[in-house]
């Protein structure tokens, strides 16, 4: 029975759908300026993976991550680049597709762009303006009254006196309530702009996910993800939004991803701290990134360095050692079998993936005891739910580091000197073969002699 924490209730709940067998879940995406980071990252697998247990949980599961495609930052990068608004947001788009792709993440059932939805944004702010919850300013701009919605603040925990008397908030004589919000911005030169019965204009960022969603899911789903950064303002305006225009429940389970960190801060570009996926590929192979976010808890804080990647490498490396010498069938998991139990009940239990890896590691340890195919086959399909180890094994270890260039021995002449030293041992010139281990040890290849013959990794 799956458990979900919910942000809402500040508890793991039962997770119960709204339809039976089917699962409606929203993810708040990118806003494309630039490239991703090591940060997005954490945020886009987490959801990736949770998609894939529901998905292995037998729901029919549709999954809408939206793309912010008009927004400040990006219309002043844009400027900043002397280039249209609409080249920077596809090229960015794409760059987006190229890092999801090779972390092995699969594609939402819908990516809807915020500017496709720009009629019904103003078709929802009308509404709440016919019901009291909204007024045009007179400078063009429409905002959201935060004081005439009752429940604002149960996402976040923050009373409205608690933000008037502890939040810093920006100072706008055009606003009734400095804590109200804007929905709908008025044109400035140079910018873009759609007509509106306010004037010509743009939405604001908090509107475009209640509309996107709705259309693609209804004004009541199951689930709705995001970063936990985004739980306040975004989410509680959100809910406000959508809850005031239709007036019933927004959806039943928040979840929120804990941060990645460097050096003991939030990894952000505002801070200047962040490492983009493109520049990490560069150095680590793309799936040791996938499974060094994928083994913390996704709600718990990462903390990011060279070393922790290095250390989820070796760890990665032990569960694909486990997979050679035996061909692995392809299974499909009988969860009765008792370590799929156990995986199960860990993923369950609001996706406890550092428990599931711990079960890989278990599989692993009796894969290498016994070689049996049932258990190397059990290993590759559970690894399989996550998005692991369906590599070749030989082919994962033997793989030149990412980034390597010619740093590396190529696969060729490893082979030449491991048959050098086999040559050798047969002429029992014992210090030969030695020096031939030790020559390969130094240059990152270990050398592993078998009944089989002699297999060689990268270290």
């Amino acid at each position: 029975m799956l458990k979900i924490y919910n942000s809402l209730a500040r508890d793991k709940q039962v997770f119960v759908p709204i339809n039976p067998g089917q699962v409606r879940m929203y993810v708040c995406g990118m806003t494309v300026y630039d490239d991703c980071h090591l940060g997005h990252a954490r945020m886009l697998l987490s959801f990736d993976m949770v998609y894939r247990w529901l998905k292995s949980s037998d729901y029919d599961v549709t999954y809408v991550r939206n793309i912010t495609d008009v927004e400040d930052k990006i219309i002043a990068r844009a400027a900043e680049n002397h280039e249209t608004i609409s080249a920077l947001t596809q090229r960015m788009v794409e760059h987006l597709h190229r890092d999801t792709g090779r972390l092995l993440m699969l594609p939402p059932t819908h990516e809807p762009r915020a500017t496709a939805h720009v009629p019904g944004m103003v078709a929802l702010i009308e509404q709440l303006i016919a019901k009291g919850l909204a007024y045009p300013a007179a400078n063009g701009d429409v905002y959201y009254a935060v004081a005439k919605f009752p429940g604002y603040g149960k996402l976040s925990g923050k009373s409205l006196a608690d933000l008037r008397a502890g939040e810093r908030i920006e100072v706008d004589p055009h606003k009734r309530d400095p804590l109200d919000f804007v929905l709908w911005k008025a044109a400035k030169p140079d910018e873009p702009s759609w007509p509106s019965p306010w004037g010509a204009g743009r939405p604001g960022w908090h509107i475009e996910c209640s509309v996107m969603s709705e259309f693609h899911l209804g004004t009541h789903f199951d689930i709705h993800g995001g970063g936990h950064d985004l739980q306040f303002p975004h989410h509680e305006n959100e809910i406000a939004q959508s809850e005031g225009a239709h007036g019933h429940a927004f959806v039943n389970y928040w979840m929120h991803n804990g941060f990645l960190r460097f050096n003991d801060e939030k990894m952000s570009k505002s801070l200047g701290n962040f490492f983009k996926i493109d520049d990490v590929l560069k150095t680590f192979d793309a799936e040791v990134v996938r499974f060094f976010i994928l083994r913390a808890h996704y709600r718990s804080p990462l903390n990011y360095s060279e070393t922790t990647l290095a250390d989820a490498k070796n760890a990665l490396d032990r569960l694909y050692t486990a997979l050679k010498g035996v061909a692995a069938p392809d299974l499909v998991i009988d969860w009765n079998e008792p370590g799929a139990l156990r995986f199960r009940a860990a993923m369950d239990d609001d996706f406890n993936t550092p428990e599931a890896v711990a079960v890989l590691f278990e599989l692993a340890s009796e894969a290498n005891r016994t070689h049996s195919a049932q258990t190397i086959g059990l290993l590759k399909a559970l690894g399989g739910v996550l998005g692991l180890l369906q590599r070749d094994p030989n082919v994962y270890l033997q793989a030149a580091p990412a980034g390597d260039g010619a740093g590396s021995l190529s696969a060729v002449l490893i082979e030449e000197r491991i048959a050098a030293r086999g040559a050798a041992k047969q002429a029992k010139n014992f210090a030969e073969a030695d020096s031939i281990r030790a020559e390969l040890l130094a240059a990152g290849v270990v050398l592993e002699d078998t009944a089989l013959g002699t297999s060689w990794r990268r270290n």
